[in-house]
Parts: C-alpha cells; sequence; structure tokens
C-alpha cells in the first residue's frame, strides 16, 4: 500500500502547513507554577530560584540536546538552606509526592570499591546477572509527559571512582551496568547535585573581616571561594558537564519570622491526622526564634528546636488531654516553660 501511506503523508504536511503555528510540550509541567511553590517554601535564595525556573521553562519547551539529560544542575551552599528540599519539591509539583525521585546519598559511596553500587556488578561477581543496583530505573526514566527526577546528595563526599561512573551519565545520558546485560536511561532525567564545596570558607568570611564589605561584594568572593573548591575537587572533564551552577546563599536572621512560620506549617501539616491546630503566641514564636537561628545549619536549627522543645510538650497534651477534632491548641512561653491550652 506504499501509494496510500504517500498520500496519507502527503495529508499530514498539508494539515501541518495550514494549522496555526503554537508550541506544545510533551511535558505537563509548569514552570511558573513549580517557581511558585518554591519561593512559598524556600527562604532567602531569590536569584538560586530564579535560574532553576528559566531552566525549567528551557526544559519544558524541549530546547536541550536530545542525546543527554533534561538539564543537570548543581545547587552549591551550605547545610540548612534548601538545596535538597528544592528537588523534594519539584519532584512533588512533577509527580506528586516529594519522595518520587531516585535520591543516592554519595556520603555512603566514599569508598572506590562502592562504584559498583552504582554500576552494577562486573561479571562473575555475585548479583552480576541481575543487574542490581542503586537507581531506581522509574523513578530515573520518569513518564512521557513527566521527567524523572535525580538527585546525587552531598556529591564531593564520593570516591574518584564514583564521581568517573557519573561521567557517561551527565554526558550522553546512559549508564551502561557493568555487566552488559541492560542501559539505564537518563535522557528523561532532571539531575540535581548538591555539595557544602567553600561553605566552611564562606562561613569564615562571613566570621572575619568580610562582614564588613557590602553584601554584594561578600556575595562575589563567597561565589569565587566556591568555583574554587568546585576546582580543587573536580576535573574539569566533570565540571564541564553541569549545565547549571547554582549557589544558595546563608540564611540571615532576616529570615527568622518566616523560618517560624515554615516550620509551624510543616507541623500542621502533620497534625491534620489529628484534627486539630497549633497556634503560636507571639512570646513563644520570639523565643523559639532566638533559640532555633544558627547561621551554621541554616533551617534545620529551627526543625531541631522545634523537634525538641516544642513537640514533646506538643505530643503530652496529645495524648493526656485528648483534645476534639476541631480544637485549636495555643502554645504560650510561660516562666521559661512551654504550655499549651485548649480552646
Amino acid at each position: 500500500m506504499p501509494f496510500i501511506n504517500e498520500l496519507l503523508a502527503d495529508n499530514q504536511q498539508q494539515n501541518l502547513r495550514a494549522a496555526p503555528r503554537t508550541t506544545v510540550s510533551r511535558f505537563e509541567f509548569e514552570p511558573d507554577a513549580i517557581a511558585q511553590r518554591l519561593q512559598q517554601r524556600i527562604l532567602g535564595q531569590p536569584a538560586a530560584l530564579a535560574e532553576i525556573a528559566g531552566s525549567l521553562a528551557v526544559v519544558k519547551a524541549e530546547l536541550g540536546d536530545p542525546r543527554r539529560p533534561l538539564g543537570v544542575f548543581l545547587l552549591l551552599g551550605p547545610t540548612g538552606v534548601g538545596k535538597t528540599e528544592t528537588v523534594r519539591l519539584i519532584a512533588e509539583a512533577i509527580h506528586g509526592r516529594a519522595d518520587a525521585l531516585c535520591r543516592i546519598d554519595m556520603n555512603t559511596l566514599a569508598q572506590e570499591h562502592y562504584a559498583a553500587s552504582l554500576t552494577g556488578a562486573p561479571p562473575g561477581y555475585v548479583g552480576s546477572k541481575e543487574g542490581t543496583t542503586l537507581f531506581d530505573r522509574e523513578t530515573i526514566e520518569g513518564r512521557f509527559g513527566h521527567p524523572g527526577v535525580v538527585l546525587f546528595d552531598e556529591l564531593e563526599k564520593a570516591s574518584d571512582p564514583v564521581i568517573r561512573a557519573l561521567m557517561n551519565i551527565l554526558d550522553n545520558g546512559q549508564l551502561r551496568l557493568s555487566a552488559g546485560n541492560a542501559t539505564l536511561d537518563f535522557r528523561n532525567s532532571l539531575i540535581f547535585l548538591t555539595s557544602n564545596l567553600g561553605a566552611q570558607a564562606a562561613q569564615r568570611l562571613e566570621q572575619g573581616w568580610g562582614r564588613l564589605l557590602p553584601a554584594s561584594w561578600r556575595q562575589q568572593l563567597q561565589q569565587r571561594r566556591q568555583v574554587r573548591a568546585l576546582h580543587n575537587r573536580f576535573d574539569p572533564e566533570f565540571i564541564n558537564r553541569l549545565d547549571h551552577r547554582i549557589s544558595y546563599r546563608p540564611l540571615g536572621a532576616g529570615q527568622l519570622d518566616q523560618l517560624v512560620d515554615l516550620a509551624l506549617e510543616q507541623l500542621n501539616q502533620r497534625l491534620v491526622r489529628h484534627q486539630v491546630q497549633l497556634l503560636l503566641s507571639p512570646a513563644l514564636r520570639h523565643y523559639l526564634a532566638s533559640e532555633g537561628y544558627d547561621r551554621r545549619f541554616g533551617a534545620r536549627a529551627m526543625a531541631r528546636t522545634f523537634r525538641h522543645q516544642l513537640e514533646p510538650v506538643l505530643a503530652r497534651t496529645l495524648l493526656e488531654r485528648k483534645p476534639a477534632p476541631g480544637a485549636l491548641l495555643r502554645a504560650d512561653l510561660l516562666q521559661g516553660k512551654i504550655v499549651i491550652d485548649l480552646d
């Protein structure tokens, strides 16, 4: 039926020429919606989030090289500033679940022989036929309209053989397992790598003479030290495979109120199962803000303060007083102690 096939193809071409030209993407996520979600949950990082949003728009428009991953992002910055949380929020926006990603903790791959955890055991070794690897194929490859999300956390702690095992993934989007029986495809994946490289140098700058400089100068110096630490740790061949190097800034005292709000919002989300809501008095908010601020640990310090000081009192209230569904719990600070009353 060659004639019929040619006729159908010709009709299709005529319809395409007659139709109005519109940009249609196979991806169903909306970069602006993801950007809004990130801005609501990630504090003090407007420049970093704007760069990520712009890169997601490029992915949505399908302007990238189809022979490589959709995007390779290195997120640089001190602990507790939202690097890992950014990736979890992106996975949640795309797939509906914050855990819908393949997360590899590079801290567990610090020894050379752990490279086989990524590439699988070579022929002749136990597990070679099964192609066992840390990667989860489903979360890596995603679906036609939903890209996979991959996170390599704390990149700098991995051994050199593990870093070399990543080279092909970042370059051509494929990883051939050592046994030769399977290939993992990352060409429909958003790949994120996080690192604390340069964070200690930036912290010394903040605590030393650098604190006397204007904020813009201080930020430029911090970024230069990050870049220097990056080049000291990784070979140029690896660095050249990164599409985006995005710097996260340390959280400052100006974000304290927002940190309290964010920690309270997350706690109230967990209280939904108890059908109650927690409110904080101004005195307790001030106390938690002062106790929960540590520039070295960012938002994690606030979460730890809530977990150690507020949540035990809240737990006893729920277990002993059994508030009715819909109750408002009011937490206050009286004589240095946290107390919770029921409406």
